[in-house]
C-alpha cells in the first residue's frame, strides 16, 4: 500500500532522540483543516515508527502567533481532537519550545524594536493600497 506523506514544515530531532515532525498553520484553521492536520500527524508518527519501531515521536501543529491574546488560545475547531500542549503548540509556547525560554519576549522585543524604527517606512509602503 502506497501512502501520500506530506512533509512537515519543520522537523527537529532533540538530545534524547524524540522526533518532532511539525506543521506550522495559521491561527484559524476550519474544523476540516483540523481533521486533515491530525491525519497527517498520524501518518508522520506511523512513518518514523515503520523506520524505527522504538522511536519516541511528538508530531505536532505549532500557530506562531495566538490571535486571543492576552486570553488563551480557544479556537474552537481544537476541542476534543487536537491535544493542546503536547499536540499543538500556540505562540509563546511554540517559540519557547523552539530556543527555549525567553525566545518569544526576545521576539516580540526585536519586531517592537524595528517596527518603531522603520515606522515611517512602513506607513509610506502601506499607504500605497489606500483608496
Amino acid at each position: 500500500m502506497k501512502i501520500n506523506l506530506r512533509r512537515a514544515d519543520v522537523y527537529l530531532v532533540d538530545k534524547r532522540n524524540r522526533h518532532y515532525p511539525i506543521d506550522i498553520k495559521t491561527a484559524k484553521p476550519n474544523i476540516d483543516g483540523f481533521e486533515k492536520y491530525k491525519e497527517n500527524m498520524l501518518k508522520w508518527t506511523a512513518a518514523v515508527l515503520y523506520e524505527n519501531p522504538k522511536a519516541d515521536v511528538g508530531a505536532m501543529l505549532a500557530i506562531p502567533y495566538n490571535p486571543d491574546y492576552p486570553e488563551e488560545y480557544k479556537h474552537w475547531t481544537i476541542r476534543g481532537m487536537i491535544e493542546k500542549g503536547t499536540q499543538i503548540k500556540v505562540a509563546e509556547e511554540f517559540w519557547d519550545f523552539l530556543a527555549g525560554k525567553p525566545v518569544y519576549e526576545d521576539l516580540l522585543n526585536c519586531f517592537e524594536a524595528v517596527g518603531i524604527e522603520m515606522r515611517a517606512e512602513i506607513d509610506a509602503y502601506f499607504a500605497r493600497f489606500r483608496p
